[in-house]
């Protein structure tokens, strides 16, 4: 191993970064990890690499399904990452090797139009990744990567995104002196995922990876959205956040997920405007009768979600910088509420069989209401995936014990939040 990632991995610097990235009680876990990518890079590329990058996931706590539309979120980076050691290279080949996948991701960078055969691969992502660089003025050539995430795949914690902010990030480390910004990786990644993957998606999953914390985003200007950071201590309210996988399929859901924002601004454009963050609610409630038959029946709930949760968002920031948790919980379960209500993004109706997102739900909402403890939602996109969960400590180890009857072993992961978002190591 290279004298300066050793002396990094044993230095006491290294575990005070590892204690925020990943936790107090995985210090000795993730070094161990780091070591095993090193080994991985050098088994593959014959080399040692030069860096080590890390890029969190990200959980949503609020704002579910809007930031496509102008809205507003709550997002906070959390202790899964997608962990890669880099290496840069002489010319323009990018050769990524991905743990869980049998052939590397390759691409030259001497073309940086998106190229149709690649539409959904990561090596769209690369190149978009590049392509974003360059039109923003910056630096990109090639480099040499072994990637191992920890970000759940499907899981709503936005592997994909952490995967696009990583790249940006060992360009922006190895060609920019790291002198692009956060939020400029994320919209960067946004446009790699949005004209080269070919995935509708807004700036939040982006945006909390890129940035880390728990941070509220207002997308009302979207060329530079308000990003603010708020701190939540779940310790000290003796709560752990859980996520619940419900091992549900997301193939062929992309024309689901794409008719939200779409139907959202169904209602918009009848008032001549793009987005629905720029019409005032009281239009739409004094316009439902023309609304339905323009756009029909759920475009108008998904816009009454939308406000809704757009103000709700407010409101859980002020809760939670006041110090009012339980007011902060009841926010949640209101959110749930309005995103299987209004939103509908809990089940495909074309698939009844098949709900396992409204299970979870129902579940651990039962489970809820016998303690009078907790508050549960949907988490990231909807339709199929995983529900987000708050719970006092001690309710734990009996929950996880009955979600993973249901769904298995392994269903339900507990997260902690880290400040640090993506970045090069060393």
């Amino acid at each position: 191993m290279s004298s300066v990632l050793s002396a990094f991995l044993s230095s006491q610097p290294c575990r005070d970064l590892f204690d925020d990235i990943y936790g107090s009680h995985r210090i000795d876990q993730g070094i161990s990890r780091c070591h095993r990518v090193i080994k991985k890079f050098q088994s593959h590329f014959e080399t040692f690499p030069e860096h080590l990058f890390s890029t969190p996931g990200r959980t949503e706590i609020g704002g579910n399904h809007t930031d496509h539309n102008l809205g507003r979120v709550i997002a906070g980076a959390v202790t899964l990452d997608a962990l890669a050691a880099v290496s840069r290279r002489d010319d323009l080949t990018c050769t990524l090797i991905s743990k869980g996948f049998d052939s590397p991701f390759t691409v030259h960078l001497g073309k940086l139009e998106p190229e149709a055969a690649e539409a959904g691969t990561t090596e769209s992502l690369i190149r978009g990744v590049a392509a974003g660089l360059n039109r923003a003025g910056y630096a990109f050539g090639g480099f040499d990567a072994y990637l191992d995430s920890s970000v759940l795949p499907g899981s709503g914690l936005s592997s994909s995104a952490a995967v696009e902010v990583l790249i940006g990030s060992i360009l922006n480390g190895l060609y920019n002196g790291s002198r692009v910004s956060p939020l400029e990786i994320a919209k960067i990644g946004q446009f790699a995922e949005n004209r080269y993957m070919g995935k509708p998606s807004g700036l939040m999953d982006q945006t909390a990876c890129a940035c880390g914390g728990i941070v509220t985003i207002d997308f009302q200007d979207q060329d530079d959205p308000e990003v603010r950071l708020v701190s939540l201590d779940l310790g000290e309210q003796q709560y752990t956040l859980l996520v619940v996988d419900t091992r549900g399929n997301h193939a062929n859901l992309t024309p689901e997920y794409a008719a939200i924002p779409r139907e959202m601004r169904c209602i918009a454009g009848l008032f001549g405007k793009e987005q629905l963050r720029q019409v005032k609610e009281d239009q739409v409630l004094q316009a439902v009768p023309d609304l339905r038959r323009s756009c029909g029946d759920r475009s108008v709930l998904r816009a009454l979600h939308f406000f809704a949760e757009n103000r709700r968002v407010l409101e859980q920031t002020a809760a939670i910088r006041e110090g009012r948790f339980q007011d902060f919980l009841h926010l949640v379960r209101a959110s749930g509420r309005s995103s299987w209500e209004l939103l509908q993004n809990i089940s495909v109706p074309s698939e009844p069989k098949n709900q396992e997102l409204a299970l979870a739900l129902g579940l651990t909402g039962r489970y809820i209401r016998e303690t009078g403890e907790g508050a549960c939602r949907v988490h990231g996109g909807g339709f199929a995936g995983t529900i987000q969960v708050f719970l006092p400590d001690l309710r734990v180890p009996g929950y996880v014990t009955a979600m993973e009857d249901v769904f298995g072993t392994g269903a339900v992961t507990t997260l902690g939040f880290r400040s640090a978002g993506t970045m090069m190591m060393v």
